[in-house]
C-alpha cells in the first residue's frame, strides 16, 4: 500500500478568516496567482504556455492577475508557493505536479496547506484500474497517488489523462484549483469543470479594454506624452507593451467607483481614458486590438478596390514576409542591396515601373540601404491621387535594421492610404 503523506501542517497552513460574512460562499473573486509547477520549467526545458493561457482568460473575465509563478518539484518551495499566494490571492491555480511519481507534489503541498490528510478516494481509485482493466494491463500501485483526495477537495474528471484535478474551497473564502500540466488535459478541465464552479462561485467582475497599436513612437516617449499620472492609475489601468511589430497601449478597467465617488462602468472607464489616449498620441495609431499591419493596410485597399506590386531592394525581401500571403498582392519581386543609395526620382520611377508592370493600382518600392549601424528606408508609392516618396532610419543595421525597414514601409503606406481616404471628394 502507498504511503500516506505526512504534512507539518503548522508551518504552511494560511491563515484563516472567521468572520461568517468571509464565507467560501460569499464575495466574488476578484484576483488570482498562477502556479506552474515543475522541475522542467523552471530549468528552461519546457515552455509555460499554460499559464499565459489561462492569465488572458481570467483577465478577460475582469479578474486581476496578482503574479505568475513558476516553482520546481520541490516540496517545501511548492507548498510555500501555495501559501503566500493564498495570502493574496482570491484565486490559487496549479497547473502540473499531479502525476503519480514522487516528484509529483502539488497534492502533498496542498494538503499541507489546508492542514489536511490525503487518502485514496474509493471512486477515483476505481475509475483508475478500470483504465488499467480495459487495457489488459496490471494496475501500477504507484498509480494510486493519483485517487488521492483531502477533505475539503472536489475532484475534477480528466477524461484525457490519469490525473483528476482537486477545487479546493477555502473556510477564508478563496479557492485552489490544481489542474494537470499537459495542455491537452490542462485545457478541456479548466473550460469544462473548473471554469463553470468558478463562475456559480462569482468569478471576476465586468470588464473592458481597448488596445491601440502605434508606430513612430518608442515606447519610454510613448509613456512621457501619455504622462505619469495616467500610466500609475489602477482603474482604469493603462499600460504599453512593446511588441515586434508596435508599441500597443492597453486600457482596461472593471466596474467601480471614480475618485469623486461616482460609480462608473468598466465600459466608461475605458471610454474616458481612451479618448485621452487618442488626443495625444492619434498620430501615432494605426490599428486597435490585434489587427495586423497585413489587416489594416488590407482593409484600406480592398475598401478602394486596389491592388499592388512591390519591388524591394536589400530588405531580403522582408516587406513581403511581413505582408504575407494576401490576395491584393498581385506582384512581389526582391533583389539583391545596391551600393548607391537611390535617388527620390529613382525611387518614383521604379515604383510606377513595377505598378505598370503588374497592371494594378498601387506600385511600390523599398530600398534598405546600411549606414553605419542604421538602416536608411527609401520609400516610394504610386497610385491614383498619390505619389510619395521618403526616407527613414531604421534603428540598427543587419537583419534587424532590414526588418525595421520593412515595418517603416508598411507604416508610410498605411498613412498615405488613410490621408487619401481622409481628403475631401
Amino acid at each position: 500500500m502507498a504511503r500516506r503523506p505526512r504534512p507539518s501542517h503548522a508551518r504552511y497552513a494560511a491563515p484563516v478568516q472567521t468572520d461568517p460574512s468571509t464565507s467560501s460562499e460569499r464575495g466574488p473573486l476578484r484576483s488570482a496567482t498562477i502556479l506552474s509547477i515543475g522541475a522542467e520549467l523552471t530549468v528552461g526545458d519546457t515552455r509555460d504556455t499554460n499559464a499565459g493561457e489561462l492569465a488572458r482568460g481570467l483577465t478577460a473575465a475582469g479578474v486581476q492577475i496578482e503574479r505568475l509563478m513558476a516553482v520546481p518539484d520541490r516540496l517545501e518551495v511548492v507548498a510555500d508557493a501555495f501559501a503566500s499566494s493564498l495570502g493574496r490571492s482570491d484565486l490559487v491555480i496549479s497547473t502540473g505536479g499531479l502525476g503519480p511519481t514522487p516528484d509529483d507534489l502539488t497534492r502533498e503541498a496542498i494538503a499541507a496547506v489546508c492542514a489536511e490528510t490525503p487518502v485514496a478516494d474509493p471512486a477515483l481509485e476505481r475509475w483508475l484500474r478500470t483504465l488499467w482493466k480495459r487495457r489488459g494491463l496490471p494496475f501500477p500501485e504507484i498509480n494510486r497517488k493519483q485517487a488521492w483526495l483531502i477533505p475539503s477537495a472536489i475532484a475534477l474528471p480528466n477524461p484525457n489523462g490519469t490525473a483528476p484535478g482537486w477545487y479546493v474551497p477555502r473556510p477564508h473564502g478563496g479557492i485552489i484549483v490544481a489542474l494537470p500540466g499537459p495542455p491537452r488535459e490542462m485545457r478541456p478541465m479548466w473550460t469544462d469543470e473548473a471554469l463553470p464552479r468558478l463562475q456559480a462561485r462569482g468569478l471576476g467582475a465586468p470588464f473592458a479594454a481597448r488596445t491601440f497599436r502605434t508606430f513612430g513612437i518608442g515606447e519610454s516617449q510613448l509613456a512621457e506624452v501619455l504622462g505619469e499620472s495616467l500610466l500609475r492609475t489602477r482603474n482604469p489601468e493603462v499600460a504599453t507593451y512593446a511588441r515586434a511589430d508596435a508599441v500597443d497601449i492597453r486600457v482596461s478597467a472593471v466596474d467601480g467607483v471614480d475618485a469623486d465617488g461616482t460609480p462608473r462602468s468598466a465600459a466608461e472607464f475605458v471610454a474616458r481614458v481612451a479618448a485621452l489616449v487618442t488626443e495625444r498620441v492619434g498620430d501615432h495609431i494605426w490599428a486597435e486590438g490585434d489587427t495586423s499591419w497585413p489587416a489594416a493596410i488590407g482593409a484600406r485597399l480592398e475598401g478602394a478596390g486596389w491592388r499592388m506590386a512591390l519591388h524591394e531592394r536589400g530588405s531580403g525581401g522582408q516587406l513581403r514576409v511581413l505582408l504575407g500571403d494576401v490576395p491584393w498582392l498581385e506582384l512581389s519581386e526582391a533583389w539583391a542591396a545596391s551600393s548607391i543609395l537611390p535617388t527620390e526620382a529613382d525611387a518614383l520611377q521604379a515604383a510606377a515601373e513595377v505598378r505598370s508592370r503588374a497592371g494594378v493600382e498601387v506600385g511600390m518600392t523599398l530600398d534598405a540601404h546600411d549606414q553605419g549601424t542604421d538602416t536608411i528606408a527609401t520609400i516610394a508609392l504610386v497610385a491614383p491621387g498619390i505619389e510619395h516618396v521618403e526616407r527613414r532610419t531604421a534603428f540598427l543595421g543587419g537583419s534587424m535594421g532590414r526588418v525595421r525597414a520593412a515595418l517603416a514601409a508598411a507604416a508610410a503606406l498605411h498613412e498615405r492610404l488613410r490621408d487619401l481616404e481622409r481628403e475631401p471628394r
